[in-house]
């Protein structure tokens, strides 16, 4: 049996740390009122997601969608079957290869999904307005590096870990 060293433990407290930040972040304010509003239409976390998703992936392919969410393609076609049943997508035959689906939004999806966006922007300027331009820049930073350092990991590139104290 593997015993661990001070600087793992200290790694795994952190991250415990940054997943429960995370998690409660999640769970502010500004995220129940857009999920107040998305329960009004009837529409699941997982719906709105792909919606969004769309929204930044014009004509995705539904296994695209089944790759960024890391879900089966029959978890995906139930989704889109509910949105495509409120009117907020469509589906279409590929024009090339009729074996794959596209998606868009309808004029109604992309209505909804600048709703919620707008909503969520505004939830998070009024977070950033009360908090000091120092801790939002630090928020920011610390952000960047979270990201960069995932991202480094996910495609093979992981890099060992540097200051942006510098900056």
């Amino acid at each position: 049996m593997a015993t661990r060293t001070r600087g793992s433990e200290r790694a795994t407290t952190e991250a415990e740390r940054v997943l429960d930040l995370l998690n409660s972040l999640g769970s502010t304010t500004f995220r129940q009122l857009l999920w107040q509003r998305a329960s009004e239409l009837d529409l699941t976390y997982a719906q709105s997601q792909v919606l969004f998703y769309v929204a930044d992936h014009p004509h995705a392919h539904m296994g695209d969608v089944a790759k960024a969410f890391g879900v089966t393609l029959p978890a995906v076609t139930h989704i889109v079957d509910r949105l495509e049943q409120k009117a907020f997508l469509v589906r279409r035959d590929h024009p090339v290869d009729r074996r794959i689906y596209v998606l868009d939004l309808t004029r109604a999806g992309k209505a909804l999904v600048e709703e919620l966006q707008a909503m969520r922007l505004r939830g998070m300027e009024g977070v950033l307005e009360r908090m000091s331009v120092h801790d939002r820049r630090r928020v920011v930073a610390g952000l960047e590096a979270l990201v960069d350092a995932a991202s480094s990991e996910s495609d093979g590139t992981a890099k060992p870990a540097r200051s942006r104290r510098a900056r």
